[in-house]
């Protein structure tokens, strides 16, 4: 432990000497570091997605250095420091888990995250949905209501009436591309069809936004080997002789 807390008082010796030395870190500001931490909070995500530990741990670093730089901007305004946000984790945590912390018995995961949504709602959340963060991207945010609306008890009983929706849905998108119904019903039609689909992966165990991005991974490898390996510019290529080389890159490892 000794040496993990030595650690993090290094870096907070070093973000204060860098605030008060560096022109461009005595610039920033939480509006300014904002869009740099979603960037970092993504470069983390696809090193987690690619199970690259070297670059997990980097990009551990670079957020811990961004939480600290918060914390030292709200400390100069008087507002708060780096210890009064671990504290009120350490409460947070403390409070939430009456199953460790008090005489609550929760014997598996559901009734742990029920008991979460519960507390949260009794210390003053209006909505189980509220801490949804508005700005995720709208995959991740479905799959959170979602789940979130699931430990209050708003949820299928089992996936195949979840299946039995998404077959409904692709049903009506069908239906309102046949009855040409005007563009945003049938964006609306189709966005059912994902909501859908999302929470049947959700009854899967299936992380939508992993899937979806392998995916994109796999896809992209597939086709830089066909533009790799064409014999002229994909323009001049007939579909069938680009499908050609798609099908030698599905054999690539």
């Amino acid at each position: 432990m000794e040496h993990k807390l030595k650690a993090f008082a290094r870096l907070l010796a070093i973000m204060d000497e860098l605030r008060e030395k560096c022109p461009w870190d005595r610039k920033q500001t939480f509006q300014s570091l904002r869009i740099l931490t979603i960037e970092e909070t993504y470069e983390l995500a696809d090193a987690i997605l690619e199970e690259n530990l070297p670059e997990i741990r980097e990009e551990i670093g670079d957020l811990m250095l961004h939480m600290a730089f918060y914390a030292k901007i709200a400390d100069e305004q008087g507002a708060f420091d780096i210890a009064d946000a671990l504290n009120a984790v350490c409460d947070k945590l403390i409070e939430r888990h009456p199953h460790i912390y008090g005489d609550v018995v929760a014997r598996d995961e559901e009734t742990v995250k029920k008991n979460w949504e519960q507390l949260k709602l009794r210390q003053g959340k209006k909505s189980v949905l509220q801490g949804v963060p508005r700005s995720l991207p709208a995959m991740v945010k479905a799959y959170r209501m979602q789940d979130k609306a699931s430990q209050v008890g708003f949820d299928w009983e089992n996936g195949e009436q979840v299946w039995g929706k998404v077959e409904e849905e692709i049903g009506e998108f069908r239906q309102a591309l046949e009855q040409n119904l005007p563009p945003e019903k049938r964006e609306e039609e189709f966005g059912d069809i994902l909501f859908s689909l999302i929470n049947y992966a959700r009854f899967q165990g299936i992380d939508p936004e992993a899937a979806l991005e392998r995916v994109n991974l796999k896809f992209k490898k597939r086709f830089e080997y066909i533009e790799a390996k064409a014999p002229k510019n994909l323009r001049d290529m007939s579909l069938a002789e680009m499908d050609a080389l798609w099908e030698e890159a599905k054999g690539l490892p």
